[in-house]
């Protein structure tokens, strides 16, 4: 099969970095239509990446459900697109995920440390950071595979080779292996076929204290029920870095289905934002809209996506110009607390450098009435892991203290201004 230049703007026909021109056929009619990247593996492989990343990006890119957890490799997007689109869609993802920043080398690795990716080149030796706020982001970072459970089984095995190879006397080639297995971990760049649902439930587990198993939560927390389905629901749609990458877990990707549609609004704003030169440029009316023709624009979750998709880092000052679009959508108290929580995420872990205008964030909302006094101190009464982990949850109610102090002083002000009269 033909290959071509990783980095295509060089036309060197002895530039050593080659790989497979993507191969697409499209499959079905109407709206079953889809797209299937048939040598998707062999294109991933050659970049070093899972091929899940590659197919997600596209999904990004295009607005299109994409299956990240394909059982029989067909790697499928939704729609029709042809397969030169489809390069030039992958010339992004290299050049974002896979060339070094400095020397634009495409043999780097991927190191995921405390939720940040960074690219080790292996050609200048220099390490640079991928952006955060790009939408893929937050998917590879959930979707590490170093310590799954495919991983340490694949490493048990590599020991019995190894313990088998040194009773044998053949002690050259073992170390050697181990290190490489060891070194893939690190970089995250194994098993990218691993079960994405495990690693899932693991990472959950680990940051949020066995979400998954918190079958019999409260109607103020994620699920509306407790089937099977409002479980996976949970995990889904639990608002992750909406990053300003916004990926919800595709529970249904085994059947095909792609992303939830509080992903597509999230994405959607996000990409809107950056092709019209930032989040104000996005319409309070486009956004209802979008959240209408999805179907959504009265679920409670649909706001926790909004907290982290329709503000930048001027947020105090952007609150009182998004208040009519808020105040239509959060028509509860359950829809005040998935606000407050999207908001925990946006300053927590998104921007902690926003965390000192937490106060002002807060009193914005209180004086635009979008949310109420009393859920305000209920939700600074105590720290919650709902949306994030429980250290963050801190950090967020300690740096609204002096907003809450303040809200308990103006009401006893209030107080003892009725009893004067």
């Amino acid at each position: 099969m033909a290959t071509i230049n990783i980095r295509r703007d060089i036309t060197d026909p002895f530039y050593r970095y080659k790989m497979e021109r993507l191969q697409s056929k499209i499959e079905g009619k109407g709206n079953g239509i889809k797209t299937v990247i048939v040598n998707l593996n062999s294109v991933a492989q050659s970049l070093s990446r899972p091929a899940s990343y590659v197919i997600k990006y596209f999904g990004f890119e295009l607005g299109a459900q994409a299956n990240a957890k394909p059982t029989d490799d067909r790697w499928i997007i939704n729609g029709a697109h042809d397969a030169p689109k489809l390069q030039d869609y992958l010339d992004g993802f290299i050049s974002k995920y896979v060339l070094c920043k400095k020397c634009k080398n495409p043999e780097t690795d991927v190191i995921i440390k405390d939720d940040k990716i960074t690219l080790d080149c292996k050609a200048c030796g220099q390490r640079t950071d991928v952006d955060p706020r790009l939408k893929l982001s937050t998917f590879i970072v959930r979707n590490n595979p170093k310590g799954g459970k495919k991983d340490k089984k694949d490493k048990k095995a590599r020991r019995e080779r190894n313990k088998e190879k040194s009773a044998n006397g053949d002690q050259d080639g073992s170390p050697g292996d181990s290190n490489h297995s060891e070194n893939g971990d690190e970089n995250g760049d194994m098993a990218p076929d691993a079960d994405s649902d495990d690693e899932l439930t693991r990472r959950i587990k680990a940051e949020a204290k066995a979400i998954e198993a918190d079958k019999e939560i409260e109607d103020d927390k994620w699920a509306v029920d407790f089937s099977e389905e409002a479980v996976k629901a949970r995990a889904r749609d639990l608002p992750s870095d909406l990053k300003r990458a916004l990926v919800l877990e595709d529970g249904d990707d085994e059947e095909g289905e792609g992303s939830s549609p509080y992903e597509q609004l999230g994405s959607w704003i996000i990409s809107t934002a950056e092709e019209n030169g930032g989040v104000n440029k996005v319409s309070d009316v486009d956004i209802y809209k979008k959240a209408k023709e999805l179907g959504i624009e009265t679920k409670h979750k649909t706001v926790a996506v909004l907290a982290q998709s329709v503000f930048d880092e001027k947020i105090a000052k952007q609150i009182e110009n998004r208040a009519l679009l808020l105040k239509k959508m959060i028509t509860s108290e359950r829809h005040e607390k998935a606000f407050l929580g999207g908001t925990e995420r946006f300053v927590g872990q998104d921007h902690p450098a926003l965390l000192s205008q937490v106060p002002a964030i807060l009193l914005g909302y209180y004086q635009n009435d979008i949310v109420s006094e009393e859920t305000l101190k209920s939700w600074g009464a105590k720290a919650s892991k709902k949306y994030v982990d429980s250290s963050t949850s801190k950090k967020v109610r300690k740096a609204a203290q002096p907003f809450l102090e303040w809200l308990e002083n103006a009401e006893s002000e209030d107080d003892s201004e009725e009893d004067d009269e």
